[in-house]
């Protein structure tokens, strides 16, 4: 949540009955024009009371003429689309320990991201997210346990990957972003290789036909799925180099 608040620190609604937490929404606002949604949650005890549409319209409001996004479990899809907003593609969840690497890139160097000057890392990430979003970078990449590492040719960056503990034994991986698949790839397994013996589990959008494609030839399995749905037209982003989202609740 660290991230989350140095984006936005006050992007967390929680709505409380009786002084005890009951529902909570993550309305978190980049930059001026762009917002995202999730966290979006009820206590199980009180779901089919209403709390959750309350916390939902507090979310819209908080995000009022903004285009934002979010992504929905399949089941929810017709209910969100019933709220105005639509579906434009899938992220498919995949897991496994990736595979060795069977290509060798020599022309490119990995590097730790925070090594780097934040503006430059930014700036690559601003190619693949609609607005900059320097502080949650700032922030993201160096939370506890997690790794970054940037892909350089020649002294530019052409790849950006961060991986983070997660429940059990899996890494989440997210953003994801490279120049190619065979870039990704590197990215991916050495981002693996950081925490031995760990499953990792990245959320691969099908806006990038390769994103998918790359994790299955890595090993990684699929186990799941979700809708990106926005209430407006999708930003415009390269989305030809996503091959990892950074989280189901920010984007």
């Amino acid at each position: 949540m660290s991230a989350y608040a140095a984006a936005d620190p006050e992007a967390l609604l929680l709505g409380r009955l009786e002084g005890v937490p009951a529902a909570s929404v993550l309305a978190i606002r980049h930059g001026d024009d762009f917002g995202f949604i999730g966290l979006y949650i009820t206590r199980a005890d009180l779901r089919g009371r209403g709390y959750g549409r309350r916390m939902w319209r507090a979310a819209v409001a908080r995000l009022e003429g903004r285009l934002f996004g979010l992504d929905a479990v399949p089941e929810q899809q017709e209910a969100y689309m019933r709220l105005g907003l639509r579906p434009f593609w899938w992220n498919v969840q995949l897991s496994g320990i990736p595979q060795p690497a069977r290509i060798t890139l020599t022309s490119v160097e990995l590097a730790a991201a925070t090594a780097l000057p934040l503006d430059v890392v930014a700036a690559y990430d601003r190619q693949y997210f609609p607005v900059a979003r320097n502080a949650f970078l700032a922030e993201w990449i160096n939370m506890p346990g997690v790794q970054s590492l940037a892909a350089l040719h020649e002294g530019r960056i052409v790849g950006f990957g961060t991986s983070r503990p997660s429940r059990g034994s899996c890494s989440r991986v997210g953003p994801l972003y490279a120049d190619s698949s065979e870039i990704a790839s590197v990215l991916l397994r050495s981002l693996a290789t950081m925490a031995p013996n760990r499953a990792v589990a990245i959320d691969a959008p099908e806006s990038n036909p390769l994103a998918k494609a790359t994790m299955e030839q890595l090993g990684l399995k699929p186990r799941g799925r979700t809708v990106r749905m926005y209430n407006g037209t999708p930003p415009t982003v390269r989305l030809s180099g996503i091959y990892g989202t950074t989280s189901l609740e920010a984007g």
